[in-house]
């Protein structure tokens, strides 16, 4: 059941009612429809005054100013916090948020996802955007909801991983469509062979906060289901670093299940194929841990739960919370198990919190979240970037305020990556690319605070290192903590901070053992080379100290260039074979565990992180757990 969410300042309409169909030429309308009209301000009448003789106050005139606002009213004139701060921006949260949600739609129904991302050129900085899935399809019922009602979705009180949390982001696409065309969104969508496809044109009505459907139409469609919707709104297409393109190429890795076909404005069709036909691990919903609700949720909880006692509470409303436990935990409360939650006041709850806090309870399970697998993200990687060396890391599953999250890392080396500038940081969060606001990223702050000079690359104090690299972390979670509503960085949560660190040794340690041995024979072939340069000199000397003839002279120099040959053979042979360990031919089991030993100068880490909000990382955390 959806709720109702109550924002402060904020109104939202409830979800059963109807969208608004307004009149124009393709659709008729009953003549007793009435037409939605916008909010007028507070009447004088509807202030009350306690004695009407009296003379109004500066108090009841502004009073009359005072309103309601829709979460849509405040979004439309607020849309930076959701991503549209620019042209470029707004043109690639769009894209962003059309993909997350077809991705999510193929996923719950196990179907491997096949994307077609289109970008067409209207001229006037005017683009029209359309992503087409082959997912279940949306009944005709909920296409206004979903793609033109702020807050409207099913994953917003669902503890588990998604790309979407918040029933936001296609929604504001929309609305900043209409702003800046005056045109309403399209879709398409089939949820069945023998069902016909639903053809919608609507907008958002931003005062009421719901949708006004302009034209609706069943017509045919070749997919046997799916979900198609367009766009037009003012934008501005580049290419290089924060753009589209970079956004479909680090989709496309993260998620290697996924087939995307991209049609960019300018320039030929791309196809990226799948790196593989298994599907993610289906991320199973779980309930809320108690050392992740806080006091007011706490007592919310209490007033609405159908349990009558206080034990049943604990034990059905939580997880990893039995009924010992529970019983230890009212214990701790110094609160009777039989205890009425619903009348429970406040002193009783923080007594109940503090119980909680006295309590061992155990971490929450973690088959609520489907990390991608050190496997799977190594492939990922391989089939987008050209390297000579890869290596990846998934870390066992970590908690910060209750939520269990996952930290995976993978690095790639050399290929035609430049070696002088900063290495290439890839973030995600739950699959999804993170493009902006790196700096004030908690990933981006744990990769400065690492020493990476005991790896191999140039660094100066706390800046992001140098070399031909790329580095990927993502975090998987029920509940990322962005830093804003439109998704760019994590928070600096210590507990997050110090997995990305150990996540990052792990991988760096491989690239310091690659880099380690790929040096020491390189040199030892730089010394054969410079014997063989002076081998002329080496076999005259002797020849005058051992009083040879020439053609013995000749014959001891024949014999000293073969072992020499050898000896460069035998090194260009390792050489090689260490490229290909650790190359694109390289084959990684998912259970595979590297263990780097006899390596002590390249475990060495900078453990001191000059900063409270993230932790220090002793030497001993930094193998395996």
């Amino acid at each position: 059941m959806q709720e109702t969410l109550n924002l402060n300042s904020f109104t939202q309409e409830e979800s059963k009612e109807e969208p608004i169909q307004e009149n124009n030429e393709n659709i008729s309308k009953p003549a007793d429809v009435a037409v939605t009209k916008p909010d007028v301000p507070v009447t004088k009448s509807d202030v009350p005054v306690a004695n009407s003789n009296k003379k109004e106050t500066k108090a009841h005139e502004l009073a009359k100013k005072q309103r309601d606002i829709s979460i849509a009213e405040f979004f439309e004139k607020n849309r930076h916090l959701l991503g549209f701060d620019n042209k470029k921006k707004a043109l690639l949260t769009t894209i962003k948020e059309a993909v997350d949600n077809s991705l999510d739609a193929c996923e719950e129904a196990g179907v491997l996802p096949e994307l077609i991302v289109e970008i067409t050129d209207m001229g006037g900085e005017r683009y029209r955007i359309a992503v087409e899935d082959n997912g279940p399809g949306i009944i005709k019922a909920q296409i206004p909801k979903i793609f033109a009602k702020l807050l409207y979705g099913s994953k917003f009180h669902t503890l588990k991983q998604s790309r979407g949390q918040q029933g936001i982001g296609i929604s504001a696409s929309v609305m900043y469509g209409q702003l800046t065309t005056g045109r309403p969104a399209r879709i398409i969508s089939k949820i069945g062979p023998n069902h016909p496809a639903n053809e919608i044109e609507l907008k958002l009505d931003t005062v009421k906060n719901k949708p006004m459907i302009m034209s609706e139409n069943e017509i045919e469609w070749h997919k046997p289901h799916g979900t198609r919707i367009e766009i037009d709104l003012e934008g501005s297409y580049v290419s290089g670093r924060q753009s589209v393109d970079e956004y479909i190429k680090n989709t496309a890795i993260i998620n290697p299940h996924v087939t995307i076909i991209y049609q960019p404005p300018r320039g030929s069709q791309v196809m990226f194929v799948r790196a593989t036909d298994e599907m993610p691990h289906e991320a199973k919903e779980i309930k809320p841990h108690p050392y992740g609700v806080e006091l007011g949720r706490l007592m919310k909880m209490l007033r609405y739960t159908e349990f009558r006692t206080l034990q049943a509470f604990l034990t059905n409303e939580f997880a990893r919370v039995g009924s010992g436990t529970a019983k230890q935990i009212c214990e701790n409360a110094a609160l009777l198990p039989t205890t009425k939650p619903k009348k429970m006041a406040r002193e009783m709850a923080e007594q109940l919190m503090k119980g909680i806090k006295e309590t061992k309870i155990r971490s929450p399970p973690a088959d609520c979240i489907s990390p991608i697998g050190q496997g799977l993200l190594e492939k990922g990687l391989k089939k987008e970037v050209n390297a000579e060396f890869y290596a990846s890391a998934t870390r066992p599953p970590g908690v910060y305020r209750g939520n269990p999250f996952v930290i995976e890392a993978a690095i790639a080396y050399g290929g035609n990556m430049e070696a002088d500038k900063s290495i290439e940081i890839s973030r995600f969060a739950n699959r999804v690319p993170l493009l902006y606001q790196q700096g004030a990223c908690a990933i981006t702050k744990s990769i400065t605070k690492t020493n990476w000079r005991s790896y191999g690359l140039r660094q100066s104090n706390n800046s992001v290192p140098i070399g031909p690299c790329m580095l990927i972390i993502h975090m998987a979670s029920v509940w990322v903590p962005f830093t804003s509503e439109a998704k760019e960085a994590l928070a600096h949560y210590p507990e997050i901070m110090k997995e990305v660190r150990l996540a990052i040794q792990e991988v760096g340690r491989e690239l310091g053992k690659y880099l380690h041995k790929k040096k020491r024979l390189k040199k030892e072939l730089s010394k054969v080379d410079y014997i063989a340069k002076y081998l002329p000199h080496v076999s005259g000397a002797l020849q005058e100290l051992l009083k040879l003839e020439d053609i013995e002279r000749e014959r001891m120099e024949g014999h000293l260039r073969i072992i020499l040959e050898q000896s460069r053979a035998i090194k260009k042979d390792e050489l090689e074979q260490l490229k290909q360990d650790f190359g694109p031919k390289r084959v990684r089991e998912e259970s595979e565990i590297d263990m780097i030993e006899g390596l002590d100068d390249l475990d060495e880490i900078n453990e001191d992180l000059d900063d409270d909000s993230a932790p220090s990382v002793d030497s001993t955390e930094g193998g395996e757990e």
